[in-house]
């Protein structure tokens, strides 16, 4: 069973990755729309603020479930410390970002910066969580 849990951890966290590749694509868009004085594309816009708190959720959700799979597994939550220090990581950008996301307001914002740099963080370590993932699996 442990390692049915351990297989359902990686998928869902593949397609959270995946997820969170897309919401960074809409907030793309909709930089490279404000920043040309083009018109906003709303549907990214409303897509890219309904998505991120709940992105945030489940990519916490993620973590917790990867947490208890390793506990349920070996008893040891550090037997994989560099697949968990990157998890944490990403959890705690997630929340700075998310955080960081309530402040923006207007087109000038001054957190809008910081919002793309922790977005970009996120998905770099996403990219190297999904090969230590592969890791622990195989």
């Amino acid at each position: 069973m442990v390692e049915y849990l351990k297989f359902l951890h990686g998928s869902y966290s593949f397609v959270i990755a995946c997820l969170f590749f897309y919401q960074g694509w809409l907030g793309l868009s909709i930089r490279r729309a404000r920043r040309s004085a083009g018109q906003l594309p709303a549907n990214a816009v409303r897509r890219h603020r309904k998505n991120g708190p709940a992105l945030a959720l489940l990519a916490g959700l993620g973590f917790a479930v990867g947490v208890i799979a390793v506990l349920v597994d070996t008893g040891k939550v550090l037997e994989y410390p560099p697949h968990l220090f990157v998890g944490l990581a990403i959890v705690l950008l997630v929340i700075g970002t998310y955080l960081v996301s309530r402040k923006i307001k207007g087109l000038a914002s001054p957190f809008r910066a910081p919002h793309l740099v922790l977005g970009i963080c996120i998905l770099v370590l996403y990219v190297a969580q999904v090969f230590l993932g592969l890791g622990v699996l195989f």
